[in-house]
């Protein structure tokens, strides 16, 4: 020992005059020769798992030198768990927990990390004091949230999680902060998510989500959701943050048909309009066959749309607007910006398919708009050769089996000249040029 002494020694000597001694090794050439030389006991002692004879010399280090190393506090949980686990003295290890909490405190203090340390500090309370310690551990997971969610790691938001439940549900809350923590928990999660690239990791992250989720469904039925927070909507509709969690939830939920989301989707749109809410005004309106609100809303949304997916998508739902108020031409017209958008997806073109067959009543072409089969038939195909995919090619086949069927006679063609093989402009609002098929 007295040998170690004179190694500290002569390293606080040497090392003296560095800037950032004092701050790693002690404030004063004692606190510098007592830090040294217990981190070599501590260090030894752990090394060899003696993890109890390291106790008295890592405290010391902890005193003398708490920004000494991140691994003094890292070695710390390993070192006050093996006391914890040596006692069954109840307030031995009630005293044990409480060191462990300041070990936490004081790393936070030097080394940062403040949200995923405090998340530890929660979890390792909960192993060592029991799950039916939920109302000292939970409010610590519930303030590593709030210090920065998406820093946390993913295990410990499920933990944080699995607390919410058990502290609601043993009657310490009521229902509605399981329903806030599950958007607190999922807005973690996908912010993760959103900038991990190693795909194991993402597994892991995805595996989390599955968890909470199948935690939350017993208490996230559309009623019961719409019941909690139709409450605070009635109480505060022009909250801004209580609208989007609200929206958010509901939607997640697939509670999109209800009321109350239309409500506060409609009233987050007056108040913080943007492509996003007007997209989601266009669907419930389309699906209220409200459609020329919906339109309106659909074109809104259009202007500030960010990606082509989003793009694509309210292009489509314009044009089934239009379809079902028969506006034909301003459906074609917006199935085919979405085909300019994907030209290899087959959808907008078998949209159009339909849409000629729909509107072939329309059409004064003496067969009773039989022509316009002929124009569907080709869209169809159009569709085919654009993508290939097998979903695409069967639904555009059952197409064109159903549209051939509707060609004309053979016998009623040739009462107006028209011969197998020969070119026609299909009239009125559909215009394309075709060949003339028949069947007998």
């Amino acid at each position: 020992m007295k040998r170690i002494k004179v190694l500290a020694l002569m390293l606080v000597m040497t090392a003296a005059s560095l800037p950032s001694f004092a701050q790693k090794w002690g404030n004063t050439p004692e606190d510098s020769v007592s830090c040294v030389t217990n981190t070599f006991l501590y260090r030894d002692a752990f090394k060899n798992k003696q993890y109890l004879e390291a106790y008295e010399p890592w405290k010391e280090c902890l005193k003398t030198c708490p920004a000494n190393n991140k691994n003094l506090y890292i070695r710390g949980v390993t070192i006050l768990k093996s006391r914890f686990n040596a006692t069954t003295n109840a307030e031995e290890r009630d005293a044990i927990v409480k060191e462990l909490m300041d070990m936490y405190d004081l790393r936070i203090k030097y080394y940062g990390e403040a949200a995923e340390v405090t998340a530890r500090k929660a979890f390792d309370m909960e192993q060592l004091k029991g799950v039916k310690a939920v109302k000292e551990y939970y409010p610590i997971y519930a303030e590593a949230m709030r210090l920065g969610g998406s820093e946390v790691e993913p295990v410990h938001i499920n933990s944080f999680f699995e607390a919410t439940v058990r502290y609601v549900t043993t009657g310490n809350a009521d229902t509605t902060l399981i329903i806030d923590n599950y958007d607190v928990a999922s807005e973690a999660l996908e912010a993760i998510l959103a900038k991990t690239q190693d795909s194991a990791q993402k597994a892991t992250i995805y595996g989390v989500i599955a968890t909470i989720e199948s935690r939350f469904s017993p208490f996230a039925s559309c009623e019961e959701l719409v019941n909690i927070y139709t409450k605070k909507f009635n109480a505060n509709p022009d909250d801004v943050n209580l609208l989007k969690k609200i929206t958010t939830i509901l939607r997640k939920k697939n509670c999109m048909s209800t009321d109350l989301f239309f409500a506060a989707t409609e009233k987050l749109h007056s108040l913080e309009p943007n492509a996003t809410t007007a997209y989601l005004m266009g669907q419930m309106c389309y699906q209220k066959d409200k459609f020329n609100d919906a339109v309106r809303y659909l074109n809104e949304a259009l202007k500030d749309a960010e990606t082509d997916k989003d793009r694509y998508n309210m292009h489509i739902l314009i044009g089934m607007c239009y379809y079902n108020t028969s506006n034909y031409t301003g459906a074609r017209s917006a199935y085919q910006k979405a085909a300019d958008i994907e030209p290899n997806k087959g959808e907008p073109l078998r949209l159009i398919a339909q849409l000629y067959a729909k509107g072939a009543r329309a059409i004064s072409d003496g067969l009773g708009g039989r022509t316009a089969y002929w124009a569907a038939v080709d869209m169809a195909r159009r569709a085919m050769n654009v993508d290939s995919s097998p979903e695409n090619v069967e639904a555009a086949q059952k197409l064109i089996n159903s549209y051939s069927a509707n060609f004309p006679k053979q016998s009623d063609a040739f009462m107006l000249d028209l011969i197998d093989g020969h070119s026609y402009t299909v009239p009125g609002w559909i215009g394309v040029s075709t060949t003339v098929r028949t069947r007998k």
